[in-house]
């Protein structure tokens, strides 16, 4: 989650405004499709339900009719007494063959029990060889109706197969009874009709009597759930139970082809009770038409929103898109970037607190460098204040010493040298020279050196002709080489001294190598030879100025990556490398 949330963080303003008003405004379209989309299904269903109903009325009043039928069959059978009593039965079994081939549409078999037991049927034959074990318990609930015609409980007929039976008690002139007539109808005829009136691909139907048994149903339609061990023969007893307990109004239940929703009526003068079940999804085909108008709706929505989004987007941070990249590129200080204001909104009042910003800040930086080239011009002038009264300090010791000596050829020729050497020294034309023209500068100081100490040490230069043409900062060398001589050679009282100067090219840095085989350093002298302030060494100058001045001339000047580096061995010697940038006149 923290991932996706720093890399959620990573987005561009511009890029998290589309993708919200992308995302929200087709979420809400989303939304009102699919809310539309059910309602117009729910709608759809309640006109189905509607629709059931009044089928589910029409059809109760053709099970009346059904009814009405049969009980007429039967007053009519009774209004016969004579052939009821018939002694020998052949005239009833005949009249009730009669009877039962004009009403076959929905009778389909007629019996006549009479009060002795004996029972004729419309299919006498038949009966004699399979009865009917139902009848006793037809004829004695029919005896309890006092004269009401009775509907039976479904129930299995060897005649007539799945039926039901309606009884009636038939009494003589005198009001006595003589028996009950029964007529059992014919549910095959029935379950037909009903499926030509109910059934479709899409719904079927369940009627079941007063006592929760079923009556008829559609056994071919494949909705129902079919009991384990038949073929659709009957219905399982929990579907059953299920379907029972539904109040008598539209309600919704599992069934074989998935969720159903189920129609139940209240009970017809039969006592039956009617189930229209319709497939739940059947409503949502009928809306197929309209689920593909909003998918092209949605599609050219999504077009347009994209777009649209994409625009506003764009609109709407193009003017912090651009104060952000004005902004980046702040980190260059040689261009101070501005912003063209054309809103006066509050991003517009941002960009011109920006641009009045960039100002302030352009002042600062000019204010800054201003002073920055002033302290270094200082810090410079300084520096070589230091270096040159160390240089003429030494040098007109050696003159004195020389004077003392009545040397007067050699204090002329060092004067002429000291001369030559504050020239060069004092030229206020630039602070950069040639390096040809510095070496000839270090040739005097070293004359001038070789004349105090005489041949006590020898002074070599080898510098290849690439370095001569470079430039270099006025008294580079020349400090270094000091301090080779006074606190390097001298000190030593060697009288094989030898300073040695190397000069090269390498790599786009020229560097210079003098070494000395003096006294060195030892290592903790060594560590701050370049940093620490000097110190007074026996009466001598200062030690070490002009090594530490030299380096911090060149960091000021040419960067941190240059400067002295040096190497020493006590009683071995020192080497002092010098690096900077190669600079040609």
């Amino acid at each position: 989650m923290t991932r996706l949330y720093r890399w959620y963080r990573r987005w561009s303003l511009a890029t998290r405004q589309f993708l919200f008003l992308f995302i929200v405004t087709f979420a809400f379209f989303i939304f009102l499709a699919w809310n539309n989309y059910y309602k117009a299904a729910d709608l759809f269903k309640n006109q189905m339900v509607s629709d059931s109903e009044l089928l589910i009325a029409r059809t109760n009043q053709f099970l009346d009719t059904y009814l009405d039928n049969g009980r007429n069959v039967l007053l009519l059978l009774a209004t016969d007494a004579k052939t009821l009593l018939d002694k020998d039965g052949g005239e009833l079994s005949e009249s009730l063959r009669f009877i039962a081939e004009n009403n076959s549409a929905f009778a389909k078999t007629l019996y006549f029990i009479r009060k002795d037991g004996s029972v004729y049927a419309s299919a006498q034959v038949n009966y004699d060889i399979m009865g009917n074990p139902n009848l006793s318990a037809i004829y004695d609930k029919s005896q309890q109706t006092y004269g009401a015609a009775v509907v039976s409980q479904p129930y299995v007929s060897p005649l007539s197969g799945a039926t039901v039976a309606i009884s009636l008690p038939v009494s003589d002139d005198n009001g006595s009874m003589i028996g009950v007539a029964v007529i059992e109808l014919d549910l095959d005829k029935l379950n037909r009709k009903i499926i030509e009136l109910t059934s479709g691909t899409y719904q079927t139907f369940v009627i079941m009597s007063d006592k929760d048994k079923v009556v008829t149903f559609d056994r071919d339609n494949g909705m129902l759930p079919q009991k384990p061990g038949t073929y659709h023969e009957d219905l399982p007893e929990p579907f059953v139970s299920r379907l029972a307990g539904l109040p008598v109004t539209a309600s919704e239940m599992s069934g074989q082809a998935g969720k159903l929703v189920v129609v139940k009526s209240g009970q017809n003068r039969l006592g039956w009770t009617l189930f229209v079940l319709i497939k739940d999804r059947y409503f949502y085909q009928n809306v197929t038409r309209l689920l593909d108008t909003y998918k092209t709706a949605a599609a050219i929505w999504l077009v347009i929103l994209l777009f649209m989004a994409f625009a506003m987007s764009r609109y709407l941070t193009k003017s912090i898109r651009m104060l952000a990249a004005k902004m980046d590129r702040v980190h260059d200080m040689g261009v101070i970037p501005s912003l063209v204001v054309k809103r006066e909104d509050e991003i517009g009042r941002l960009a011109q607190s920006f641009n009045a910003m960039m100002e302030r800040i352009r002042n600062l930086l000019k204010e800054t460098k201003q002073m920055e080239e002033r302290k270094k011009q200082l810090e410079l002038k300084v520096l070589q204040s230091q270096i040159a009264p160390h240089f003429l300090y030494n040098t007109l010791a050696c003159i004195g010493s020389l004077a003392k000596q009545h040397r007067t050829e050699e204090v002329k020729e060092t004067i002429r040298a000291l001369v030559g050497v504050l020239s060069l020294s004092f030229d206020k034309t630039s602070e950069f020279i040639a390096v040809e023209e510095e070496l000839e500068g270090l040739d005097m100081y070293m004359q001038i050196q070789k004349i105090r100490y005489g041949d006590k040490f020898a002074y070599v230069r080898e510098i290849e002709p690439e370095a001569l043409s470079c430039r270099i900062l006025k008294l580079t060398l020349q400090p270094i080489l000091e301090n080779a001589v006074f606190h390097g050679i001298v000190p030593s009282r060697r009288e094989d001294g030898l300073v040695r100067v190397r000069g090269a090219v390498r790599n786009g840095k020229l560097r210079f190598y003098i070494r000395d085989n003096g006294v060195g350093m030892e290592r903790a002298k060594l560590r701050g030879a370049l940093d620490e302030p000097p110190a007074e060494r026996g009466g001598e100058p200062p030690s070490g100025i002009g090594m530490a001045n030299v380096h911090h001339r060149l960091r000021l000047r040419c960067g941190e990556a240059y400067g002295l580096r040096i190497r020493s061995l006590p009683q071995t010697g020192t080497v002092v490398q010098i690096t900077i940038p190669v600079e040609y006149e």
